[in-house]
């Protein structure tokens, strides 16, 4: 495997704090050498950490983009709604690319751009990290060899941590569906995603329901101020508190080293007398009730899939922690799986449960493990002139779904015929 370089447009989380490290841990299979980004702090980190050279930092991604190309391939780590007129761009510049969900909120804006890869004859392979799990990798193993039979039905639930929905849906960039993308496509495509993968099958058709059911201003408790530390009377009670989650919370805190991601969305270069001076007018400050969101807190949706089985899948922004679950049920037996705890169980009808853990060392991979193991699998499948796990058009599955759920939803749970309403994108 030889070395890929790599430019990466829009340093945030997911292009300066997850991808870009990886060249540093694995060099020998990736080389950055140009970053593009609108806030000047995080571009001066890309150059510092990484030597990158003054005249391949880039302001704006059209700008970077505007450049003979750089590299191999292009990172698209910018905001949902950018993700495909800045993919276009590289791919006309001759770029593969890693493409970060989701792809569009606009289901006829992913295929015109599926087209056009296809026509320029370029790899895109979607971040659907979970994919490359050992959790799931694992669930999927056990599954191709006939462990359970036929499988008849699956569960899933993606329970999100109080303080991310907080943090990402109520809070942050992702609260509006119109600026970004609907939860279940922002926030879910995973599991589509997934549920696609360990099913082997398309979905045939589907019905959701949800609504945003307590971040509303209705449920603001009596004198709560627009902002956190503006004198709330409930400060001490309230869980969703901006001091308590991005400062002095055990788990998420900046004063234990919790959830460093969480304390980099508010400032830049965090300290903890910055942080709580920040809070004061950032919208990460703001009272959970009082924001401008719109987003769902939990939604359902079920499933038929192409080849029978059926699926229950159920999302709620109002746990303790951060996990996903799942519940495979076939003719000759069941497994039950927590992805935090890394833990499958199967169950054969008739004998004892065995107990399977995935015990993943990569501390500074997440998503189970999965991010390191895509982008090796990506760059070994480079070097061998072929397809990834997670390529373009495998990935837009769960995105129709996804959107289908969307338009289910809001029309009240009504069902969505997926063939019907794909050709009419």
């Amino acid at each position: 495997m030889g070395v890929t370089t790599v430019v990466i447009a829009g340093a945030g989380g997911r292009g300066r704090l997850t991808y870009a490290p990886y060249s540093k841990k694995f060099p020998e299979q990736m080389k950055l050498v140009a970053a593009a980004d609108r806030i000047p702090a995080r571009l001066e980190e890309m150059r510092r950490e990484y030597g990158l050279a003054e005249e391949h930092c880039f302001s704006t991604v059209e700008e970077m983009f505007a450049q003979p190309r750089l590299a191999d391939m292009a990172f698209i780590c910018t905001q949902d709604a950018e993700h495909v007129r800045h993919a276009c761009l590289a791919l006309e510049k001759g770029y593969d690319l890693l493409l970060e969900k989701p792809v569009s909120a606009d289901g006829g804006e992913c295929r015109r751009l599926l087209q056009k890869a296809e026509e320029l004859g370029r790899n895109v392979t979607v971040c659907h990290v979970l994919r490359y799990a050992p959790f799931y990798q694992k669930l999927k193993e056990l599954l191709e060899e006939g462990t359970l039979g036929r499988v008849i039905s699956i569960q899933a639930s993606e329970n999100v941590g109080y303080w991310h929905q907080a943090h990402s849906f109520v809070r942050g960039n992702w609260r509006r569906s119109g600026d970004t993308s609907p939860m279940i496509l922002a926030k879910c495509c995973h599991d589509m995603d997934l549920l696609v993968w360990l099913t082997g099958s398309r979905c045939r058709r589907l019905s959701s329901v949800g609504s945003l059911s307590w971040f509303r201003e209705e449920n603001a408790p009596e004198g709560a101020p627009n902002h956190c530390m503006e004198g709330c009377p409930v400060k001490a009670e309230c869980p969703f508190d901006a001091e308590k989650i991005y400062v002095t919370d055990p788990v998420t805190g900046y004063d234990t080293n919790g959830a460093g991601w969480l304390q980099k969305a508010v400032m830049e270069q965090p300290t903890r007398e910055g942080l709580l001076d920040t809070l004061h007018t950032s919208p990460y400050g703001r009272c959970v009730f009082r924001c401008d969101n719109d987003v769902v807190d939990h939604q359902s949706v079920t499933m038929e899939m192409e080849n029978g089985v059926t699926v229950s899948f159920h999302m709620c922004g109002l746990n303790r922690d951060n996990h996903r679950t799942i519940h495979v049920m076939g003719t000759r037996g069941d497994i039950t799986g927590n992805l935090e705890e890394e833990t499958l169980v199967l169950h054969r009808f008739g004998g004892e449960a065995e107990t399977f853990h995935m015990d993943v060392k990569e501390t500074i991979s997440g998503h189970g493990g999965g991010d390191y193991r895509m982008l090796h699998d990506m760059f070994l499948a480079r070097s061998r002139g072929s397809g990834t796990l997670t390529s373009l058009r495998q990935s837009l599955e769960s995105h129709y779904m996804a959107l289908a759920a969307e338009q289910s939803r809001l029309a009240g749970g009504r069902l969505v015929e997926m063939e019907a309403f794909i050709g009419e994108l």
